[in-house]
C-alpha cells in the first residue's frame, strides 16, 4: 500500500489469487463451513449445470448475483449476428436492479417468474409511467453516495412512484460515477419503483472501458445508442424526454444522514441523531417510539466483559456491520470506511470489545480495493474483519451477542442499537434484543462503533480518547473526497476486472474436486434435510381445471398496513423454538446443524414451517408480536404452521386478511410459496405491493382488493367469521367479485389480475403449473 504505517505481521488480502498471499483465518473457515453445510446444495447446482442446455454455475467464493451481472455478464449492446439490440437483465436477487445503473434494463422480479422464464415463457407486465428525477447542483464533499441514496429514497416515496419506472437525468447526473448510480438503483425496491434508470453517456462508456470493452465494441456501442436516441449528453442543450412527471433533487441540499430506528424510510439528519433518539425514547411505541419512562432514560448497566468493566445505556451500540446490500461495486463508501479507520487507529481509537462488528464486502473487488490500498488492516485492527462476500447481517445472520452482554441488555430494559450499512432494518432481523437499527454509510458505521453509542452529537462531542489523553472528533479522522479520489485513481485498474473474469471461469479447487451426479433425472435422496422433491407439481393435471370456489374459509392470519415480505419469507437463523425446529429435531440435528432458512430453501417442510415465523409478525388475532395464530374449530393458539396443518387435515381452506402495501420489500418467490402450501387460497388486502401481487397469482393465490374507502374495519369484519369467494368461468381483469360471510355479510372486492395473461397463469395454479402442462 501507499502508505509509510502498516500495522505489522498483518497479510494483505488478494481474493484473485489464493496462493501466495494467504486469506484471513475468519474468510478460510466460512468458506470450509460453506462447503461442509451447504454440500448437497451444491451438488445439486453442478448437476444442473451438467444436464441443462445454456446453464452456467458461478463457483462459490467468487462472486454475488449482482456482481456477476455489472463486471461479467453485461453487455450493453448485444451483437447477435449483426444485428444490435440493448442488452436486458431478468434477475431473483433482490439486487438485479442494479444494472440500470450502467444503463442496462434490469427487471428484479420473483423466482416463480423467472423460473417459468428460463423454460421459455415470456414475462409480461403492463407498460409503467415513467417519471424523470431531475438531478441539480453540487455533491457537498461530506456526502456519500448512502446520503444521495437516502435523499433520492425520501423524495421518490413522498412522490409516490410505486409501480412506475424511474429515468435519471439532469446536469447532476454527470458527477456520479457509475458505481453510484449503482447504489442508487440499488434501492428501488425501498421506493416501491419497478427500477431506476441511469442512460448510458460518457461516465459509462468510460467504465466500460476500464471494464475491459475493446475500443472496436465501445465504438459500436457508442454508435448505436446515439442512432436510437439512447444516448445522453448532459453537456450539451438537447431536449429533455417527456415524462408522466417529474421529481427533482438538488445534490447541494444533501448533507449526511442516517435512516431508523425501525424503518429505513425514516431519515435522522446526523447532526440531529443524538436529540432524535432522545426523542424516540419518549414517543409511544409505534414506528418510531419506544415509550421509556423519563425516570429511567438515563439508566446504566454495568457489565463485566472479558476481564474489564462496561457500562451499557439506552442507545449502546452492540452490532457493527459494513455490510454488502448497498455498497458492494461501489468503492469510494468502503474507502471511506477504510480511510477512516486507518486515521483512527493512528489516532488512538479502538472500539470496545462486546460490540459485533463485521465486514462483509459484496464482491472480491471490493476487498481488492481495500487491501491494495492498505486500509483493510486497519479496519481488522478495530474489529472489522471480513466474515465472507454476500448477505450476513443485513438478513439477520450473524454471531450471537455475548450472554453478558445480553443480560445487562435485558436486566436494564435498554434500547441497543445496530448500525449497518445495508438497505434493510426491519426490527427483530439482527436480533431479538437489538430493538433499534440504524442504517448508515460505510464510514458512519465505523465512527458509531468507535463511540460505542448513537447518542451522540458528532459536533461538539468527541468518538473517544487517542493517544496522550486527547479528545479525538469525527471531524479529527473524516477522509476528505479529494483523499478517496486520489486512491480510487490509483487503484481503478482494468486488470481486476481481467482477474475476475478469469476466477470466475477457472472456478475453485473446492468446487472443480466436488463430485456431482451424472444421471439425466436427479436422484432425490429420501433422506436430506437440504434438498427435497418439491410438492408443488403433485397431482398435476394435463388440463387445467376451471377456478374453484372458495367455500368456508378461514382467515389464518388477520394482518395490519406495511407487512413485508420479511414478516412473510422464512429468512435468517431458525429459531430453536420454532416449528422448522422441531422438525430439524425430528431428523436428529441439533441446533449447530439447523444452519439458516436461506440455505435450506430446497427444503419445502422447513421453508413452509418458517413461512410467517418472524419474531415480529403482528398478528391482530394475538394482539402482541409473535408467529402465533388461533385455530378457531379448537380455539387453540398455535404457531401459523401447525395452525395450517390442522386446516388442510380437516380440509378447511384458508385465506389472508391485510391492511395496505401487503408485501413491501424485497421480492422473495417464499413468501408467495410459503403461504401456498400453508394452503392459503387467497389474500383481501387494501393495497399491494406490485412484486408480491404477481408472486402470488404466480404460484396461484388469488390477490384480492377491498373496494376504494373500505376495509375490515369499515365492513365491520372481525377475521374469526367464514368466508366464500365465488370465481366466475370468465373471469376478467380487476373483475368485481362478491364475498360472503357466515354471519350473513356480503361485500365486493376488486380480483387484481391486471391482464389475461394473469388471469391464464391463475387459472393454471400459478407459473410453474403452466409451464410444466407444456412438457405433458
Amino acid at each position: 500500500g501507499p502508505f509509510p504505517a502498516q500495522i505489522e505481521n498483518t497479510p494483505i488480502l488478494c481474493p484473485f489469487h489464493l496462493q501466495p498471499v494467504p486469506e484471513p483465518e475468519t474468510v478460510l473457515k466460512n468458506q470450509e463451513m460453506e462447503f461442509g453445510r451447504n454440500r448437497e446444495r451444491l451438488q445439486f447446482f453442478k448437476w444442473s449445470s451438467k444436464v441443462f442446455e445454456n446453464v452456467s454455475i458461478i463457483p462459490p467464493e467468487t462472486g454475488t448475483a449482482h456482481q456477476v451481472n455489472l463486471e461479467y455478464l453485461s453487455r450493453v449492446v448485444f451483437d447477435v449476428k449483426d444485428f444490435l439490440h440493448p442488452d436486458s437483465v431478468v434477475g431473483t436477487d433482490s439486487h438485479t436492479t442494479m444494472v440500470n445503473g450502467l444503463g442496462i434494463l434490469g427487471w428484479g422480479v420473483g423466482g416463480i417468474e423467472t423460473e417459468a422464464v428460463m423454460l421459455g415463457m415470456p414475462l409480461t407486465l403492463p407498460l409503467p409511467e415513467v417519471v424523470g428525477c431531475e438531478l441539480t447542483g453540487t455533491v457537498s464533499p461530506f456526502a456519500t453516495s448512502i446520503d444521495i441514496v437516502l435523499s433520492i429514497t425520501k423524495h421518490l416515496r413522498q412522490a409516490d412512484v410505486a409501480g412506475k419506472f424511474v429515468e435519471f437525468f439532469g446536469s447532476g447526473v454527470s458527477q456520479l460515477s457509475v458505481a453510484d448510480r449503482t447504489t442508487i438503483a440499488n434501492m428501488c425496491p425501498e421506493y416501491g419503483a419497478i427500477l431506476s434508470f441511469f442512460p448510458v453517456d460518457n461516465v459509462t462508456l468510460k467504465h466500460l472501458k476500464h471494464a475491459g470493452f475493446d475500443k472496436a465494441k465501445l465504438e459500436v456501442t457508442e454508435a448505436y445508442l446515439k442512432a436510437v436516441k439512447l444516448f445522453r449528453n448532459y453537456e450539451s442543450s438537447s431536449r429533455e424526454p417527456e415524462y408522466s412527471q417529474v421529481v427533482q433533487v438538488s445534490l447541494s441540499s444533501i448533507t449526511p444522514y442516517v435512516s431508523g430506528p425501525k424503518r429505513s424510510q425514516d431519515r435522522v439528519a446526523v447532526n440531529n441523531m443524538k436529540s432524535d433518539f432522545q426523542a424516540c425514547l419518549n414517543e409511544k411505541s409505534g414506528v418510531k417510539g419506544f415509550q421509556i419512562a423519563a425516570e429511567k432514560q438515563n439508566d446504566i448497566v454495568p457489565v463485566q466483559y472479558e476481564g474489564n468493566e462496561y457500562k451499557l445505556s439506552h442507545g449502546c451500540v452492540v452490532i457493527a456491520a459494513v455490510i454488502s446490500c448497498t455498497n458492494n461495486c461501489n468503492p469510494s463508501v468502503m474507502l471511506a470506511a477504510g480511510l477512516l479507520a486507518k486515521k483512527a487507529v493512528e489516532a488512538g481509537l479502538v472500539v470496545k470489545p462486546y460490540i459485533r462488528t463485521s465486514l462483509s464486502p459484496g464482491s472480491g473487488m471490493v476487498t481488492h480495493y481495500l487491501s491494495s490500498s492498505g486500509v483493510l488492516p486497519y479496519l481488522s485492527k478495530l474489529g472489522f474483519e471480513v466474515v465472507g462476500y454476500g448477505c450476513s447481517t443485513c438478513v439477520g445472520n450473524t454471531a450471537p451477542l455475548p450472554e453478558a452482554i445480553r443480560n445487562a441488555i435485558k436486566q436494564g430494559d435498554l434500547i441497543a442499537c445496530g448500525v449497518l450499512s445495508g438497505t434493510k432494518n426491519f426490527e427483530g432481523r439482527l436480533c431479538d434484543c437489538v430493538r433499534a437499527n440504524y442504517l448508515a454509510s460505510p464510514p458512519l458505521v465505523v465512527a458509531y462503533a468507535i463511540a460505542g453509542t448513537v447518542h451522540i452529537d458528532f459536533d461538539t462531542e468527541p468518538l473517544g480518547t487517542g493517544f496522550n489523553g486527547k479528545s479525538i472528533y469525527l471531524r479529527d479522522i473524516w477522509p476528505t473526497r479529494q483523499e478517496l479520489h486520489t486512491v480510487e485513481e490509483e487503484r481503478v485498474i482494468s486488470s481486476m476486472f481481467k482477474e475476475l473474469k478469469e476466477k470466475m471461469e477457472k472456478g475453485n479447487k473446492r468446487w472443480n474436486l466436488l463430485e456431482a451426479p451424472e444421471s439425466t433425472l436427479f436422484p432425490w435422496d429420501l433422506k436430506s434435510t437440504y434438498i427435497r422433491c418439491p410438492s408443488f407439481f403433485d397431482k398435476l393435471a394435463k388440463e387445467a381445471a376451471p377456478p374453484r370456489a372458495v367455500e368456508n374459509a378461514h382467515v389464518l392470519l388477520f394482518l395490519g398496513d406495511s407487512v413485508t415480505t420479511d414478516h412473510i419469507s422464512p429468512a435468517g437463523s431458525i429459531a430453536r423454538s420454532s416449528a422448522a425446529a422441531k422438525y430439524l429435531t425430528s431428523k436428529g440435528l441439533t441446533p449447530r446443524e439447523f444452519n439458516s432458512y436461506g440455505a435450506r430453501r430446497g427444503n419445502d417442510a422447513v421453508m413452509t414451517r418458517g413461512t410467517f415465523a418472524n419474531i415480529k409478525l403482528l398478528n391482530k388475532f394475538i394482539g402482541k408480536p409473535a408467529p402465533k395464530t388461533i385455530h378457531f374449530p379448537s380455539g387453540q393458539t398455535l404457531d401459523v404452521f401447525e395452525a395450517a396443518e390442522l386446516y388442510q387435515k380437516e380440509g378447511i381452506p384458508v385465506i389472508i386478511l391485510a391492511g395496505k402495501k401487503y408485501g413491501l420489500g424485497s421480492s422473495r418467490d417464499w413468501a408467495a410459496k410459503g403461504p401456498f402450501l400453508l394452503g392459503v387460497k387467497a389474500v383481501l388486502a387494501e393495497s399491494y405491493e406490485k412484486v408480491h401481487r404477481s408472486q402470488l397469482i404466480g404460484i396461484g393465490i388469488a390477490p384480492l382488493q377491498f373496494r376504494p374507502g373500505e376495509n375490515p374495519s369499515t365492513l365491520g369484519l372481525t377475521g374469526r367469521e367464514q368466508f366464500s369467494i365465488l370465481f366466475p368461468p370468465d373471469l376478467l381483469p380487476r373483475m368485481t367479485l362478491d364475498i360472503k360471510t357466515s354471519t350473513g355479510k356480503v361485500f365486493s372486492v376488486i380480483a387484481l389480475f391486471e391482464n389475461n395473461m394473469e388471469i391464464t397463469l391463475y387459472k393454471n395454479g400459478g407459473s410453474l403449473n403452466f409451464v410444466a402442462r407444456r412438457f405433458l
